[in-house]
């Protein structure tokens, strides 16, 4: 039996991450070039060149402890933004922040709110630190209703206000008018947080630009994805006002980024052409699969993605999300089973946009499962 100082930490709920290619490729006895891995929202053409070149130099330091505030990589990512670098916070991947931020900001039993579906990890942080999940439900086609999410804000009143844009799982958006009007809406004790993972594939980010105007807003932002360094873990948090940042510094692990994470995320912060690339790619690639799953009858893209992924809505009746995902692996491409994400339900699958190659993979084995 748990302790009842311990009840937070049973919440039963971990994180389902996306599978890997070898488990995929081992378990159905797959060839590895000939699998799609559409379930983590990976870069298709890799790590930022710049960022490898500086990780393998740094490998050499790795026998010395780094600056415990990530320094250099604090200075870079400022530089960058035109904010000081003591109002930048790094941690070992963005998820690292967001329950600095749970932490430093809400105390047990506060009201944090957020979307539903949303990111897992917000509320299972929440739960985890005793911390209590408000959500708002979304709308047809995960609009994300922001009169209802005002609405809440105003009754709730929650010490964190988290925004996703574009949001995980759908991809919809949030107008910048929309978050303008949650700044101003937000109670004086309610920290706005605008987590901007994706924001790079809008092709249109704005978060960073309303940080003068806002002192509750902190976004926050990672270099996993567009920069291609997810398995190197460099995220960070922003803000415009430094007593945001301070609490979020002292809480943190005293020596969370490694060398090699801190000169990576240095190098990489910079490597404009590699981001450029990869967007680029990446709207080419949603607009030609949504033109592709037309044809589709059991299977309907739903709209309005400005991310790397985008929702599959199962129409057909007599299937469901596990069953299709199950049958996804079985032809070699992988993707998150809705299922996995409260709120979602069991008739979605979450797909990457990726190269043209994963694209038609994708569409082939759909059009492959509805005929069954």
């Amino acid at each position: 039996m748990i302790h009842p100082s311990y009840a937070a930490l049973a919440t039963g709920e971990v994180y389902v991450p996306g599978l890997s290619a070898e488990h995929v490729a081992q378990t159905y006895g797959i060839a590895p070039h000939a699998i799609s891995k559409l379930g983590s929202a990976e870069n298709p053409y890799g790590p930022s060149p710049k960022a490898l070149l500086a990780v393998r130099e740094a490998s050499e330091k790795i026998s010395l402890y780094p600056d415990w505030t990530a320094a250099k990589l604090r200075s870079a990512i400022g530089a960058k933004f035109g904010i000081d670098p003591d109002n930048v916070v790094c941690g070992s991947g963005e998820t690292e922040v967001i329950s600095m931020l749970i932490r430093a900001f809400a105390r047990p039993d506060d009201a944090v709110l957020m979307h539903k579906p949303c990111f897992p990890l917000y509320r299972i942080y929440a739960n985890c630190e005793g911390r209590k999940p408000i959500f708002v439900n979304m709308g047809a086609d995960f609009d994300p209703v922001m009169d209802e999410y005002i609405d809440a804000l105003k009754t709730h009143r929650p010490k964190i206000a988290f925004l996703t844009n574009p949001h995980n799982p759908s991809g919809r958006m949030v107008s910048e008018a929309d978050v303008i009007r949650v700044c101003e809406a937000a109670p004086p004790e309610t920290l706005v947080a605008l987590d901007e993972a994706y924001v790079h594939y809008t092709e249109n980010p704005y978060g960073i630009g309303l940080l003068h105007r806002f002192p509750n807003l902190l976004v926050l932002q990672t270099l996993s994805k567009a920069y291609g360094l997810a398995g190197l873990r460099v995220g960070f948090g922003i803000s415009a006002n430094r007593d945001l940042i301070l609490p979020m510094r002292h809480i943190k692990p005293t020596w969370n980024m490694g060398q090699m994470q801190i000169a990576g995320g240095v190098a990489g912060i910079n490597d404009d052409e590699h981001v450029a690339r990869t967007v680029k790619t990446i709207v080419e690639m949603r607009g030609y699969v949504a033109q592709r799953m037309q044809g589709l009858s059991s299977f309907r893209m739903v709209p309005g993605s400005g991310a790397n992924f985008f929702l599959t809505e199962i129409v057909a009746p007599d299937l469901d999300s596990t069953l299709v995902f199950n049958e996804l692996l079985k032809r070699g491409v992988i993707v998150k089973d809705g299922s996995d994400i409260i709120g979602l339900g069991s008739r979605y699958l979450r797909v990457d946009v990726n190269l043209q190659v994963h694209m038609d993979r994708f569409v082939h084995a759909l059009e492959d499962i509805q005929s069954l």
